[in-house]
């Protein structure tokens, strides 16, 4: 899934996202359906964007078959480079075995304020019951996120813009919430953070 678009100032925080991932693992007893804990991840960034215009994970949303991704968590899961191996998500997430993937070591939770950790319980907590159905889950996403685009095969680029307009953002709120995510990516280009 790896974009052949233009490469733009990436936004994505793989530490953050990695302890983000964590408390989802942990509070679902350590190891869950992948496909589950991007849909966890997704409804946390959505969140986040909605109450505060920022992501937690600053990853790069697609519309699949299957519903919204999160395209870098995608990649680290079903499709990890070499350099992905050895990074912080590796050290701390295990590879996908039957579609299950694990915590293996306690990534820490420093990159997580305390509002964003309340919202990763609140997403817990609201979609716990499809923890071991994942399927449901997708069922339920298909009908509630007006964001999502209906795909038969690949995927289809789902702007911060489509998420933050089905959540009855005005042009003006959404204008200026991406001029600030690109202004923070750009810097965290030029800083390599």
């Amino acid at each position: 899934m790896k974009s052949s678009l233009l490469p733009q100032p990436s936004r994505f925080n793989e530490k953050k996202t990695t302890q983000a991932a964590a408390k989802f693992l942990t509070m679902a007893g350590g190891s869950m359906n992948y496909m589950a804990l991007i849909k966890f991840l997704y409804l946390l960034d959505r969140g986040a964007l909605a109450k505060w215009g920022r992501a937690v994970t600053g990853a790069e949303y697609f519309s699949m078959k299957l519903g919204p991704v999160l395209s870098e968590v995608h990649d680290l899961i079903t499709e990890p480079s070499e350099e992905d191996s050895a990074g912080f998500w590796a050290r701390h997430i295990s590879d996908a075995f039957h579609f299950q993937i694990g915590l293996q070591n306690d990534p820490g939770d420093g990159e997580l304020s305390q509002a964003e950790e309340d919202m990763i319980q609140s997403v817990y907590f609201e979609y716990e019951r499809f923890v071991q159905s994942p399927f449901r889950l997708v069922d339920l996403l298909h009908q509630i996120l007006p964001e999502w685009t209906k795909v038969a095969s690949g995927r289809v680029a789902l702007p911060i813009s489509s998420i933050l307009r089905s959540q009855n953002k005005s042009e003006s709120e959404i204008e200026a919430i991406e001029e600030e995510l690109s202004a923070v990516s750009t810097v965290r280009a030029m800083f390599a953070v």
